[in-house]
């Protein structure tokens, strides 16, 4: 398809998310990490000097509003393709075309390739030549990392920049200009929209900005218009259009850290429904598992600790697999941490212990290391440095009593419950040893 055909479809039957689509690079929001001001992406798209280039990054981060913008600036032609339903034959097609063009008109010509991932090796590799040379010029867009699903002289061709998710005050941003926007967008529908619910959908649409345009359109369009003539979009409205419950769960307010809190005390009051719930409201409201993994990992040394060491390994264990997997699958192995955790064995010992420490060191005289246990390498056996140390392997259990401060000093308490109470016993014996 031509590009200035394609602009003739622009119409109002159009979505808003493809209507909004920015001509220039002005206008288009986010991304500044490759195309803000003396970015080279932007310096090479305004020199008109673009060699082949492939755009990745999650749905609705403008992938193909970019290319859309670069068509705009660019004096080539541009010429657009979804590689779902595309093949070798369309593709041999578009190159030919391109190369009449460029014989006929000397203008080369932009090829857009949406989900360009889609395309096998075979179908990839038609493109080298003509790639190589320089007509037609690429834009590839896809979801996955091109560095897997792309063949590598592909890649050795093309300049790679990644999309990130759009930032929530960008897409109020771009919702706004679309409420204001009365050529393309719905200005002349007048529309009040409350900052709730525009907070809202840039929050709940995760960085993608054609999923918060649609739901939008949608709320504006199927909302009658009151009394005074506006067509009101209050929060209820938002989230019937985006089809999810608002929760009231402010990331850097009360709804966050409330809920945080009632998570915890939830697991350290060995309730494991009650903390699944809480994390079920956080992860349904979109905070970072990662958050949530940190608070596990807290606890379990916190609250849990040697009562069940296994508890903290668990929790790690829920933190780096949430990391690697992500959501959706990352709630399995948080919850299992959390139930584990919830129904273990409780001890704060641990964490009594360190800030007894922390208190001593912080309100009394620091002590000097005994002679014994100061570092002998070097010349420190001239000080007699590391003299009449007693090295534990040597002894009967592997233990012989010995000074490790100046002053005795005495923090850990272990309690008699679950694996504690095995390490209270063999301290207590420890202590009582005249060997």
């Amino acid at each position: 398809m031509d590009f200035f055909e394609e602009k003739e479809l622009s119409s109002k039957d159009l979505p808003l998310a493809v209507r909004m689509r920015p001509a220039s690079l002005d206008s288009y929001v986010g991304q500044t990490h490759i195309i803000g001001k003396g970015k080279l992406l932007r310096r090479a798209i305004e020199a008109d000097r673009l060699s082949s280039l492939i755009l990745f990054g999650p749905p609705g981060t403008g992938k193909t509003s970019l290319a859309w913008c670069i068509a705009n600036i660019s004096k080539a032609n541009y010429t657009a393709i979804n590689a779902t339903t595309s093949n070798v034959d369309e593709l041999r097609k578009a190159i030919a075309v391109a190369k009449q063009k460029q014989i006929n008109t000397s203008k080369k010509t932009i090829l857009f390739i949406d989900e360009i991932h889609r395309f096998n090796k075979a179908q990839q590799d038609v493109l080298l030549p003509d790639i190589e040379s320089g007509n037609p010029i690429l834009i590839g867009a896809t979801v996955h990392n091109p560095f897997f699903s792309l063949v590598a002289p592909l890649l050795s061709r093309s300049l790679v920049c990644e999309l990130k998710a759009l930032k929530e005050n960008e897409i109020i941003t771009i919702l706004n200009l679309a409420l204001k926007d009365k050529n393309l967008g719905l200005g002349n529908l007048k529309v009040k929209a409350e900052n709730k619910a525009l907070e809202f959908l840039a929050h709940i649409c995760e960085g993608d900005a054609r999923r918060a345009l649609n739901a939008l359109e949608v709320g504006v369009l199927t909302t009658p218009k009151s009394k005074d003539g506006f067509i009101n979009l209050n929060l209820e409205i938002a989230a019937e259009s985006i089809q999810k419950k608002p929760v009231v769960y402010d990331k850097d307010e009360d709804g966050h850290y409330d809920t945080a809190s009632a998570f915890i005390k939830s697991m350290r009051g060995s309730d494991p429904d009650a903390a699944l719930y809480w994390m079920a409201k956080m992860l349904y409201a979109g905070e970072d598992p990662r958050f949530i993994a940190r608070r596990i990992c807290i606890l379990a040394a916190e609250d849990v600790g040697n009562a069940d060491p296994l508890a903290l390994v668990l929790a790690n264990a829920a933190l780096q697999i949430s990391e690697f997997v992500g959501m959706p699958e990352a709630r399995i192995p948080l919850a299992q941490a959390v139930i584990y955790i919830s129904c273990a064995l409780k001890s704060n010992a641990s964490y009594l212990a360190i800030d007894k420490a922390m208190q001593d060191i912080e309100n009394n005289k620091v002590q000097e290391v005994p002679d014994h246990l100061k570092d002998a390498t070097l010349d420190g056996a001239t000080l007699n440095h590391g003299k009449d140390y007693k090295y534990a392997h040597d002894y009967e259990g592997h233990y012989v009593k010995q000074k490790y401060t100046r002053k005795k000093v005495r923090y850990y308490e272990p309690t008699d419950i679950g694996y504690e109470a095995k390490i209270k016993e063999r301290m207590e014996k420890l202590r009582k040893s005249v060997k």
